[in-house]
Order: structure tokens, then C-alpha cells, then sequence
């Protein structure tokens, strides 16, 4: 940085003081205009003195060069000490930014750090917990001791839980379904089954069985059959509370399946007093209620359920002491004969 110096003019040399004489009062008349006269003639060849030149004076010069050079020096000097000052600060600043940025990142990497060990530990505790699982689950810890059998009516459940002893001392996800299957086909009164396991020893199984709808006779005796004419057991002696189920065509016929869905469209107390079903199409089955009561026209299998809603209504109405035939085949225009 520069100063501006401001440069002082030029002292200037004495002038020596000039000497003025004083003005007399001037004569009056005619003599006095004639001295006046001449005396201006006189001053008009009067000779002055010399002009002296004006010059600086040298010491004062040389004290304003000294003191100029002084002072540039003194600039030159302030300038390079400026120079030193700004790129100390410069690099000051940018050494205290690295400390921040230093700083930052080591608190983000510890922020990050931390994050991640969460992560870490999170996810190696699910890791140990599911394989810890399913290590027990597969282990003698979870092996089945027990079987229960539930659901059966007409089936014998130790019978049923006897055929699946197999599976006992198997961990419980390891139960063989197919094994499980193999076993209850010996069984025709299950119509289907489900599997429960529950921890840490016992295995549920529950049974939904066939209702059995009538019996057919053979020469082999009577076979008990549900509506779809599966063959449930065997006697010798017709079975009470069955009716006996007459069809041309056999169990895979459409007659004998329309008796069957009529049979079990019955409430248990109706079907219970019905000796026989007949039928030689599905559109033609007839009941007959007691050993000699009354016949029922049924017709087709449609709207079986208010059929026998029907019938229930007219056998306990005031014409049920003589009648002999009820036709329902129309439930909405009930015949009573």
C-alpha cells in the first residue's frame, strides 16, 4: 500500500521592503506648478533597483526528499509487513477449517458407527433367535409324546390314534402328512382331517366323519352308506334308525345320489322316522314314514331344505290323523291325501 505525500511548495525568498517617501502637501500657484513640473520630469529618470530571483532553498529540498524516502520506505515496509500478516491469516483460517472439517467427519464416522453396531446387533440377535427356533423346533425338544383324537362320533379314537403311533418321537415339523393320510384311509367313516401341533409334545388330530344317510342290502347284509354311497361298515342285521335305501343303478347312479342329498336335507328327527327311500330317476323319490304310516312324494332334490319345512308343518296339522300320502314335490301347494 502507498501513501499519498503531499508535496509543500517552494519557500520563497525575502523581498527587501521598499522605501516610500512621503507625500508633502503640495504648493499652491503658479510656482508651485512649475517646481511640480519638474519634478516629474526629474522622477521619470530616476533608475531603480535590481529584482533579486527567487529560488527554493536547497536545505528545505533536501530535508523533503529525505522525509519522502522516508516515508516510502516506511510504505514498502507496511506493505510487506501486510503481505506477512495476510497470508498468516490465510493460512490460519484454512488450518482451523480443517480441524472442522476433521472434526465433522469424525463425529458423522462415529454417528455411523454407532448406527451400524445397532444394525449389527439387531440383526444378529433376530439371526441367533430364528436359528435357535428352528434348531429346537427340529431337536428332541419338540418330538411328539402324545396324539389326541378329536371329533369322532361312531369312530373309535384310540382305535385312530393307535394307527398313528408311528409318528410319535418325530419332532413335530417333521410329522410325515402322507403317513398321517396312509393310516386314516383305513378308516371310512373319516371324511376328512386336519393336523395341529402344539408345543412343545402334542399332535391334534381332528376328525370330521361321515353321517352315515341309510343302508343298502346285499348279500352280504346291510351296508351302511353316507349321501355320496360311500360304504361306511358291514352287518349282518339291519341297523336301527336307517332307512333302507332302494335304487336302480347303484350307489353311482342319480337316483341314489338325489336320495342321498334328500336324506341329508332332513332334520335328524324327521330322517329318524323314515323306514325307506325309493327312487328309479331323481326326479321320482318317495319316503316312507314307519314301518306302514304315511308316503311322502318328494320329487327332485330342489329346495329340500323348505320341503321339509313343509312336511314337518302338515304332519302336525289337523289333517295328519288320516292321511295316508303327502305330496310336497310342489312345497308351495302341498297335497294331503
Amino acid at each position: 500500500m502507498e501513501r499519498l505525500g503531499i508535496e509543500r511548495a517552494p519557500a520563497e525568498a525575502p523581498i527587501a521592503p521598499e522605501h516610500v517617501a512621503p507625500e508633502r502637501a503640495a504648493p499652491e500657484g503658479p510656482a508651485a506648478e512649475g517646481r511640480a513640473a519638474e519634478g516629474r520630469a526629474a522622477d521619470d529618470h530616476t533608475d531603480t533597483a535590481p529584482i533579486v530571483a527567487l529560488r527554493p532553498a536547497e536545505p528545505r529540498v533536501a530535508a523533503r526528499a529525505v522525509n519522502a524516502t522516508s516515508d516510502g520506505d516506511a510504505d514498502d515496509a507496511e506493505e510487506r509487513s501486510g503481505e506477512r500478516v495476510g497470508w498468516a491469516g490465510v493460512w490460519r483460517a484454512a488450518r482451523a477449517r480443517r480441524r472442522v472439517l476433521r472434526a465433522e467427519v469424525r463425529r458423522f464416522t462415529a454417528r455411523a458407527r454407532r448406527r451400524r453396531l445397532g444394525w449389527t446387533i439387531a440383526l444378529g440377535s433376530l439371526l441367533v433367535l430364528v436359528v435357535g427356533s428352528v434348531g429346537a423346533a427340529y431337536s428332541p425338544l419338540f418330538a411328539v409324546e402324545e396324539i389326541s383324537v378329536e371329533g369322532t362320533e361312531l369312530l373309535d379314537a384310540g382305535a385312530v390314534a393307535s394307527a398313528l403311533e408311528d409318528q410319535v418321537g418325530k419332532p413335530l415339523p417333521l410329522v410325515d402328512d402322507s403317513a398321517v393320510k396312509a393310516a386314516l384311509v383305513g378308516f371310512p367313516l373319516v371324511q376328512s382331517y386336519t393336523i395341529e401341533a402344539h408345543p412343545p409334545h402334542d399332535l391334534v388330530v381332528r376328525i370330521v366323519e361321515r353321517t352315515p344317510v341309510g343302508v343298502l342290502q346285499s348279500d352280504a347284509g346291510f351296508t351302511t352308506v353316507d349321501a355320496a354311497g360311500v360304504a361306511l361298515t358291514t352287518a349282518g342285521e339291519r341297523p336301527g334308525g336307517l332307512p333302507l335305501i332302494e335304487v336302480d343303478g347303484g350307489t353311482t347312479s342319480e337316483a341314489f345320489l338325489t336320495v342321498g342329498e334328500v336324506l341329508r336335507a332332513l332334520p335328524e328327527e324327521l330322517r329318524s322316522s323314515v323306514t325307506s327311500a325309493t327312487a328309479t330317476t331323481a326326479e321320482d323319490v318317495s319316503l316312507l314314514l314307519g314301518e306302514d304310516g304315511p308316503q311322502v312324494i318328494w320329487g327332485s332334490a330342489d329346495r329340500s331344505p323348505y320341503k321339509a319345512l313343509v312336511l314337518q308343518k302338515a304332519l302336525g296339522g289337523a289333517l295328519a290323523e288320516n292321511a295316508t300320502v303327502y305330496d310336497v314335490s310342489a312345497p308351495d301347494t302341498i297335497i294331503v291325501r
